[in-house]
């Protein structure tokens, strides 16, 4: 997005954008507009729902729950969807909004809560929209990821090659030897990738022995310390990225 509009409020809609539309806020966004904010009739703002690419408005109407933005122009495109899945055993409250936060500002294009057998946290669909949410905002990330139901790791790799086709599952494996990702990551370029990252104290003996069996999981090393998950997710994250990813 255009950094001349970098100061502005940025707001993700559900309606359509096009010029000269009219947008009305729910009542939470026009308290945060109207009151928090205290933006007045006249004042600009950036309104975006992940199709239509990021437009400038004017509010028209700024009463405290109920503010109405005129759409004047289109102020940067909406960008290619991305393809990296991310996966991940949910984590305690702030970690877990930290981990989707992160991953939303890193690119991701599904988020996929994964239960494992030490999974600590619970992970609400409606906690997780509103962070990845909130990083779009914040980040000026005009494709908001998708929120997938959780689902158990068994599960989730039965069905792999029926709802992922030929994509590549890359796993933060804690127990592999330390090594440099590079190389396993650069073998793997233009293929889809989703990444796997485990609970707090790891993946079962079990369930890592399941992981490496599949002829799609790709294990990488994080290097030679124990991270935590939080922070492995963002590690691995940036890895691809830069290597494989968007970052190229």
């Amino acid at each position: 997005m255009p950094r001349t509009h970098a100061s502005l409020p940025r707001l993700f809609v559900e309606p359509g954008l096009a010029a000269g539309g009219e947008v009305a806020l729910d009542a939470d966004r026009s308290l945060y507009l109207a009151t928090v904010l205290r933006k007045a009739v006249g004042d600009e703002v950036v309104l975006f729902n992940g199709r239509d690419g990021a437009w400038l408005g004017r509010l028209t109407q700024a009463a405290k729950r109920h503010v109405v933005i005129a759409l004047d122009r289109q102020i940067a495109p909406q960008p290619a969807p991305a393809n990296l899945w991310y996966g991940f055993a949910p984590l305690k409250a702030a970690r877990l909004d930290y981990v989707v936060q992160k991953a939303t500002e890193m690119g991701v294009s599904a988020i996929q809560p994964v239960i494992t057998r030490f999974t600590q946290g619970k992970a609400p669909a409606a906690r997780l929209i509103a962070n990845a949410i909130e990083a779009a905002e914040q980040c000026e990330v005009l494709n908001v990821p998708a929120i997938l139901p959780e689902i158990a790791l068994p599960r989730l790799l039965a069905d792999w090659k029926a709802t992922q086709g030929d994509r590549l599952l890359v796993l933060g494996d804690e127990a592999a030897p330390s090594a440099s990702p590079v190389g396993r990551l650069a073998a793997v370029a233009g293929r889809p990738i989703g990444l796997l990252v485990g609970p707090e104290g790891g993946f079962a003996d079990e369930e890592r022995e399941l992981l490496l069996s599949q002829p799609f999981v790709v294990p990488i090393s994080l290097g030679p310390r124990i991270l935590r998950a939080d922070t492995a997710a963002v590690a691995a994250l940036a890895v691809i990225q830069s290597i494989i990813g968007d970052w190229r």
